[in-house]
């Protein structure tokens, strides 16, 4: 068991060291206060203490920041998800429209700061049309993928029991491009993410994680903000070990050693 919890903290710990001494040697030869991991640790625990960080506490802007990266992913996985089931149903549908998708995916998601903004205005739904936009593309790629892979042998099977065009899309379709969608679901979240703490430093959204970064920026205040970089990737691997590892494992079970075991 202790080996195990040390092979765990072993790259932490490492990263740590490199990067106490990275620091030391910047403020040496540079002579500007490149924050050690100790001044982060005690600025962070500060910070969820209560200190207050661009006139808001943590809490706020890491709540407002998911409020804004469920928003625009919501509405991402959602679009992402019917035009993939669309595209891959109607050839028609998908030859029209899969050039504009293969153009807007090499968009980079800074790009649509001005569109957003001349859209929608400094704010909100500038910030969440970003996020939309940038996850939407590897949602629907991804779901679309999943859908011409799927066996026409399951499709020819639900037409001859009868089964109409909802049930084809819902109890078909949507199921079998499950393992590709999750994999979309995962790409599209994580370039929302890195989109909306850029976003927030730019369109000026008052709070967020990307808005505490950028002012502590102008302040000299690097241990601050190198604390809200930490929090990005702590959120970020949360989300990936609680929510996306465990759907992908009981999908792989489900459809593939479920599946050969009957």
């Amino acid at each position: 068991m202790a080996k195990t919890i040390f092979g765990k903290m072993l790259p932490f710990l490492i990263f740590l060291m490199i990067w106490q001494a990275m620091a030391l040697m910047i403020q040496a030869n540079r002579h500007v206060a490149f924050p050690t991991p100790w001044e982060v640790g005690q600025t962070l625990a500060a910070l969820v203490s209560g200190a207050p960080l661009s006139e808001a506490p943590l809490v706020r802007h890491i709540g407002d920041s998911l409020l804004r990266w469920l928003a625009g992913f919501g509405i991402a996985a959602i679009c992402g998800t019917f035009y993939g089931l669309l595209a891959g149903w109607s050839r028609a549908f998908r030859n029209a429209t899969l050039p504009i998708l293969h153009v807007l995916q090499l968009i980079p998601g800074l790009a649509w700061i001005p569109v957003a903004i001349l859209c929608f205005g400094i704010g909100e739904a500038a910030t969440v049309s970003m996020i939309a936009i940038t996850a939407f593309t590897p949602i629907a790629l991804n779901v679309l993928s999943g859908v011409q892979q799927l066996d026409e042998t399951y499709l020819r099977a639900a037409r001859m029991m009868g089964a109409r065009r909802k049930t084809l899309l819902l109890r078909v379709l949507l199921p079998g491009a499950l393992p590709a969608t999750i994999s979309g679901l995962r790409i599209g979240l994580g370039n929302g993410w890195r989109v909306l703490v850029a976003a927030e430093m730019v369109v000026g959204t008052g709070t967020g994680l990307g808005y505490a970064i950028i002012e502590a920026r102008w302040t000299l205040d690097y241990a601050s903000a190198f604390s809200c970089i930490g929090i990005i990737c702590l959120i970020g691997l949360l989300v990936e070990r609680l929510l996306f590892k465990p759907l992908e494992e009981r999908t792989i079970a489900k459809w593939y050693l479920t599946g050969d075991d009957a």
